[in-house]
């Protein structure tokens, strides 16, 4: 490798070890072998250099999660989408209590988006394709046969769930839901059945 690339892989290695908001550029320098200088040279400057290596571990994450889903909805190709809804989501959270430091990581760079404007149009710029890869796996599909509204929508969910869950687990780890948990509470929200009985259809 370049020393392009060494730095982003250093950067990647100090986000998780360090923390987005603690990596310092020397930090990066020790852990990719690179020059100082290499930094400004390659990526403009330091910060840079942590946005896009926040995006490549987030697109890493996200891949190792499909592939792992992928060989799930192989090996049961007939399974009810609520079957699948609830495999997939254990494959995430499989990953989410394994990963402990990358999750940290992530969560911490939430905190830091209402006071970073370009860290916040960094994440922006690149959560669209977030939630069509999350539609895809649930989908079990391509990300090209994902339509934008689907995309938009459903994708949004996902997010929104899959960040919720990555938060929940640092905050109360043994009592995290299980996939199957997370599918019977959509069952029973749609069905109306959230407190037991279904409830009467609004005149």
């Amino acid at each position: 490798m370049g020393h392009r690339e060494d730095l982003l892989e250093g950067a990647k290695r100090c986000l998780v070890e360090k923390g987005y908001a603690r990596t310092t550029a020397r930090d990066i320098v020790a852990a990719s072998g690179a020059n100082l200088a290499s930094i400004g040279y390659h990526y403009g400057s330091k910060d840079a250099l942590m946005r896009k290596a926040l995006i490549a571990s987030v697109e890493e994450w996200g891949a190792g999660v499909a592939e792992a889903s992928t060989l799930d909805a192989a090996a049961a190709p007939d399974a009810e989408p609520l079957e699948r809804f609830a495999a997939v989501w254990d494959q995430i959270l499989q990953h989410i209590a394994t990963e402990r430091e990358f999750i940290a990581s992530q969560v911490e760079v939430l905190g830091l988006l209402p006071r970073d404007e370009a860290l916040r149009a960094a994440i922006g710029e690149a959560h669209p394709e977030g939630g069509e890869g999350l539609v895809a796996v649930f989908e079990g599909v391509p990300d090209s046969e994902v339509d934008a509204e689907a995309a938009r929508v459903v994708g949004s969910f996902y997010q929104a769930l899959l960040t919720g869950l990555m938060v929940q687990s640092l905050l109360t780890p043994d009592a995290m839901p299980t996939g199957r948990d997370l599918a019977g509470a959509l069952r029973r929200v749609t069905a109306g059945e959230v407190l037991g009985s279904a409830r009467p259809a609004a005149e």
